[in-house]
């Protein structure tokens, strides 16, 4: 998994709050998915910016992920806005999936 940041600390806290965002057709968190490409924070402005991707750009659960996102980030950064944008550039593919992930869609 590689996610890339301006602030590495807050992206590590970030995402331990996306580990508990699930996609929910497949059971597992989107950060083990490897749906999250970046996480940005504008700390002049308060703003936390996400650029993610889902497994395919049809995913009939896309909006409700991307709210569950913001959501979560929401109760994490409480005095920062919350921006998630969706890209398919680069599109997902099974590589991104964290081992553990791996190892639970084994079962």
């Amino acid at each position: 998994m590689n996610v890339e940041s301006n602030i590495p600390i807050k992206c590590t806290a970030a995402l331990g709050t996306l580990e508990h965002v699930y996609d929910p057709e497949i059971g597992l968190s989107i950060v083990d998915l490897g749906l999250i490409y970046r996480i940005d924070f504008d700390e002049s402005r308060k703003e936390v910016t996400c650029i993610m991707t889902l497994t395919t750009q049809h995913c009939p659960m896309g909006e409700s992920i991307k709210e569950n996102v913001e959501h979560a980030l929401k109760g994490s950064f409480i005095d920062y806005s919350i921006r998630v944008d969706l890209t398919f550039d680069p599109p997902w593919n099974y590589e991104r999936i964290s081992e553990s992930g791996k190892e639970y869609l084994k079962r």
